[in-house]
């Protein structure tokens, strides 16, 4: 991913802070190939989320934010987010699975922006993976 995106999903003066789950492999019933509805192959998905930082206030005015699992969206329930969706069965597209995983991460108020990558590493002998990004905003 290149910094400057990066940087539009951790924004001290738009009060964010960037969420990440990166490199998750899973083992998915996915694609509109015969072949793969009869076993499941790996995904790999990133979830990168612009969520609200109650802590990007100005240091002058305000402390730092307690530290308390509950003021913060859990990388940890992101995950399982994404394996629950993976585990509800069988996606012909990459596509819908990175919308799920979307819809999914936005239904947490806190969270304005997703950003969600599904890559198939074994879905071409000659690439390294093929897959989609995706990004949704919070109306």
């Amino acid at each position: 991913m290149d910094h400057g995106a990066e940087r539009r999903l951790a924004d001290a003066a738009l009060g964010l802070r960037h969420v990440f789950v990166r490199g998750l492999t899973l083992e998915a019933s996915i694609g509109v190939h015969g072949h793969e509805r009869l076993t499941r192959q790996p995904v790999r998905i990133g979830v990168e989320l612009a969520v609200e930082d109650d802590g990007a206030r100005p240091m002058s005015r305000a402390p730092v934010g307690r530290d308390d699992l509950a003021r913060v969206v859990d990388y940890e329930r992101v995950a399982g987010l994404a394996r629950a969706i993976v585990a509800d069965g069988h996606v012909m597209l990459v596509e819908t699975l990175a919308e799920r995983i979307a819809e999914a991460c936005l239904s947490d108020h806190r969270v304005r922006i997703v950003r969600v990558t599904v890559e198939k590493p074994e879905a071409l002998p000659d690439a390294d993976s093929v897959g989609v990004t995706i990004e949704r905003r919070r109306a």
